[in-house]
């Protein structure tokens, strides 16, 4: 890092003075060192996903946007995203925020994340506001415990010793439900924090699992902290995991919490919600006495807090890439101003957190030979983030088909969680545990009708497209291999999508085809392949992999964008 892009980056991230500025110069690691604001500090991060290890994560070169919800946060990458938080090109800040550069820029100043190092950094800054005389609660935006190796093969166990190691004081939750519910409510039992829902509740009676809410006295004044799990469980993985609960997003329950904290003493109101960003936005405008949303699920980061209406608006990022301290003024009116500064995760420049450091090396040590064997190489750029494509999803689709030549045509979830392989890596279990780490692996080959596989494909863009928040029950799109179409995310519902084809020719809707899928339930509506017997997709990459010795993935979208500039990544060999 040289010193233009140093200074930028405190300037940007932590406001120092000029005396201050050339301090840090001469020790880097007082970038961290902000000066006091307020009554009270909020450590907050978000969909960890089970990363224990310092990694890549690139953030996605594209997202499509309804029409009436372009240009907002939550729809902006590349030039836009930079130019509407006002940060400069090739800096520390541009790295956790836009996938321009993101190569040169990740040798440059390494891999984020990694548990000791975000563990250290909770607990200097907490340290540092209870020097000052301040409090503050370490707050878990929820998707921490899955998805991952070390996750999977310790069926979340082991996350929740690191939150308990780490001090976290509330969470909320989603993919954790992919647990299944008998071992979500054993590891809460371990978990030292406290779980809040106010929308988790007995599917027959209505009674509520979890506090809605928990005041805390921080710097003198009454601050209520409601807990909002992701309220589409059921719609977006197996019934079975959650059988008898209710997760629906319910206004009028919500309601009911804000007011009854603010009935027992509440001065402000912090909604800790995996919602989603776009659908936070649309309840701070339906939702009253909530002075700011800590917003999760879609992976977004704002450098500044976003404002609608009366609420204020922070998105918690992913990956272990930041640590975001919002500080709040507070008043016996709620929150009269924050200060919200992003803390970058660059694991080779914070220091670790030696017990934490020592408890990982141990929980590790029986797993390490599976986790980091390497299996092959990546000659280029493995990502996942997108709304309608990845090269990680082509590598899957190319697996699929060298081991299983007659599937015509693979489907891939569209999760948001991934992380990247830069070119030149080696590609380990670990990495494809990070893309495919569902409890719910498997790979099933099954036959669909054309006229089934467009209904599939309009279905979706119906999800994703909606204008509505309230209606979008998912994250992206659900990628394709060997199918191409034309998608028009302004068109009516129903007549979104056009031109399909698959291996060149156009569907024919009343023709069998023989399709793959995993980490979903597609299959449910086709046909067994007979005498196939399903596999994990993590199996089924590594058999390929270690056949390939070297991959290289060319981008190759498989979707035209009607109103839209819809663009891949340049490749550089």
């Amino acid at each position: 890092m040289n010193r233009r892009e140093l200074l930028f980056w405190l300037s940007a991230l932590a406001g120092f003075g000029p005396k201050a500025l050339a301090q840090v110069l001469e020790n880097p690691s007082r970038l961290y060192d902000l000066p006091p604001y307020g009554n009270a500090t909020l450590l907050y991060f978000s969909d960890l996903h089970g990363q224990a290890f310092p990694h890549y994560f690139m953030e996605p070169p594209n997202l499509i946007a309804p029409k009436p919800l372009m240009g907002r946060p939550g729809y902006l990458t590349g030039e836009a995203i930079l130019r509407y938080y006002g940060v400069e090109r090739k800096t520390p800040l541009a790295y956790l925020l836009s996938y321009l550069d993101f190569v040169e820029l990740a040798k440059a100043f390494g891999p984020i994340g990694g548990l000791s190092a975000l563990t250290a950094l909770i607990r200097q800054q907490k340290a540092q506001v209870e020097a000052e005389g301040g409090q503050a609660l370490v707050l878990d935006g929820g998707d921490t415990w899955t998805n991952s190796g070390l996750s999977l093969l310790t069926q979340g166990e082991a996350i929740v010793e690191w939150q308990n190691l780490t001090g976290v004081d509330h969470m909320v939750s989603h993919w954790e439900w992919t647990l299944g519910r008998e071992r979500v409510e054993e590891l809460l039992k371990r978990f030292r924090g406290e779980h809040l829902a106010y929308n988790v509740v007995d599917e027959l009676f209505g009674d509520p699992l979890f506090p809605a809410y928990r005041i805390h006295q921080l710097g003198g004044h009454a601050v209520a902290v409601v807990g909002a799990a992701y309220p589409y469980v059921r719609v977006s993985h197996p019934e079975s995991f959650t059988e008898g609960l209710s997760f629906a997003l319910d206004e009028k329950r919500l309601q009911e919490a804000v007011d009854q904290a603010r009935a027992e003493g509440a001065e402000a109101v912090v909604l800790l919600s995996h919602n989603g960003l776009q659908l936070d936005a649309a309840l701070a405008e339906r939702v009253r006495g909530l002075d700011l949303i800590l917003s999760g699920h879609t992976h977004d980061l704002t450098p500044r807090p976003w404002r609608v209406g009366k609420t204020w608006i922070v998105a918690g990022s992913a990956a272990g890439k930041a640590l975001m301290r919002v500080d709040l003024k507070l008043w016996k009116g709620g929150i009269a101003n924050l200060r919200v500064r992003v803390l970058p995760v660059l694991s080779q420049h914070l220091p670790k957190a030696e017990d934490v450091e020592k408890w990982l090396q141990e929980r590790v040590a029986p797993h390490r030979p599976h986790l980091f064997e390497p299996l092959a190489v990546s000659e280029t750029l493995l990502y996942k983030r997108d709304t309608l494509y990845s090269t990680f999803d082509q590598m899957v689709g190319e697996a699929v088909r060298a081991l299983y030549p007659e599937v015509e045509v693979v489907f891939s979830p569209a999760v948001r969680w991934g992380t990247t392989i830069l070119p030149g890596q080696a590609i380990t279990r670990d990495h494809l545990y990070a893309y495919t780490g569902f409890t719910y692996p498997e790979l099933y080959l099954f036959w669909l009708r054309g006229e089934q596989i467009r209904g599939v494909l309009e279905d979706i863009a119906s999800n994703v497209f909606s204008p509505d928040p309230f209606y979008q029950q998912g994250g992206d799109v659900s990628r394709t291999y060997g199918l191409r179409y034309v998608l028009d995310p302004d068109a009516p519902t129903g007549r979104r999508v056009r031109e399909v084809e698959v291996g060149g020719k156009p569907l024919d809707p009343n023709r069998r085809y023989l399709v793959a899928a995993y980490g979903g339930r597609l299959q449910r509506v086709g046909e067994a392949k007979a005498g196939y017997e399903p596999k994990p997709i993590y199996q089924v990459l590594e058999e390929y992999l270690k056949a390939e010795g070297r991959v290289k993935v060319l981008p190759q979208a498989n979707v035209r964008v009607i109103g839209r500039n819809y663009r891949v990544p340049e490749v550089s060999l």
